[in-house]
């Protein structure tokens, strides 16, 4: 059964090297034709060869898989699908985005099934750098879908020598771990920028934690999912790592220093969604509040530790 990667961002391509036979379409004309003649992604992947067997196009029409892993930003998502609904309906797509729809306030999975109901829809999702996997580095992975039986399909086609997929049902957990992680990472390296220590980031990570299950319960997830990859995993894999652009989106907050307009930082659109899903459902979720304020100019940086530190003390 052929496979396609829908985004040829670094996650995309890390994708496309790992499983080897596949299909990449990259949005931009001129990206595909430098990456079919060069065989690297000289823009978001540098460095790392495609294997042979892998395609690239910038034609939908080419596409010709049935498994399509959507990996493109959270934002962008819910306009692609409603762009190519009549081309991407009958397939099997894998949201391979960690966030939420900001007018929907819905995940990956909640977005194809609004806007392509029927659609047998699944979520890739867990802690991973896109250059790991490009260059076959170990790592394990959550594979969600509501129907158990996709899922294990899903599984064993995508898993790899080097690709270790686990299979869940909880779409929501998956989808919260990987989103609400994103905001926890944003804090952890204004933590670190503003050089308020490692012990700071170890009570912030752990505290973002809680926060994390507060609302992903709130919800109906499963507290096992949010334990897993998809949640403690990737939290600490994004909170402890400068790979992590959410991370060093946090840090040149925290040092007051210029970042990459260009760079995709998944977790800032979701702070603002989170602290409206949060206020909304009479979630206590004060890291990610401030996170939110600091986004938006409402809090200094200084200000926001001053009003966490400030809370009433409380039982653990």
């Amino acid at each position: 059964m052929k496979v396609a990667i829908l985004g040829a961002g670094a996650f995309g391509t890390a994708l496309a090297c790992a499983l080897g036979h596949a299909q990449l379409w990259a949005r931009d004309v001129d990206h595909a034709k430098d990456m079919r003649t060069t065989r690297q992604n000289r823009r978001r992947l540098p460095g790392v060869d495609l294997p042979d067997t892998v395609t690239v196009t910038s034609d939908l029409n080419e596409v010709d898989a049935e498994i399509l892993l959507l990996a493109m930003p959270m934002q962008q998502m819910r306009g692609f699908l409603n762009d190519n609904a009549t081309l991407l309906a009958s397939r099997i797509l894998v949201a391979c985005s960690k966030g939420f729809d900001l007018d929907l306030l819905i995940g990956p999975v909640g977005v194809i099934e609004q806007v392509l109901p029927g659609t047998r829809a699944a979520l890739l999702t867990g802690p991973s750098f896109a250059a790991d996997i490009a260059r076959g580095l170990p790592t394990a992975l959550t594979l969600a879908a509501r129907d158990d039986a996709l899922a294990e399909h899903l599984q064993t086609r995508l898993s790899t020598e080097n690709l270790r997929l686990y299979r869940n049902t909880d779409v929501t957990g998956a989808e919260l771990g990987g989103a609400l992680k994103n905001v926890i990472a944003i804090a952890a390296g204004m933590v670190i920028g503003a050089g308020m220590g490692e012990s700071a980031r170890a009570a912030l990570m752990a505290r973002g934690y809680a926060e994390m299950q507060r609302l992903a319960l709130s919800l109906g997830a499963e507290p096992e999912t949010l334990a897993g990859l998809s949640g403690f995993g990737d939290l600490v894999l994004t909170c402890g790592s400068e790979k992590s652009r959410n991370f060093r989106y946090g840090m040149a907050l925290g040092a007051d220093a210029a970042f990459d307009a260009t760079t995709t930082v998944e977790g800032a659109a979701t702070a603002r969604a989170v602290a409206r899903l949060a206020r909304d459902r009479g979630v206590d979720m004060p890291i990610s509040r401030m996170v939110a304020a600091v986004l938006d100019g409402m809090l200094t940086l200084t200000e926001a530790k001053g009003a966490l530190l400030a809370r009433p003390l409380t039982l653990e």
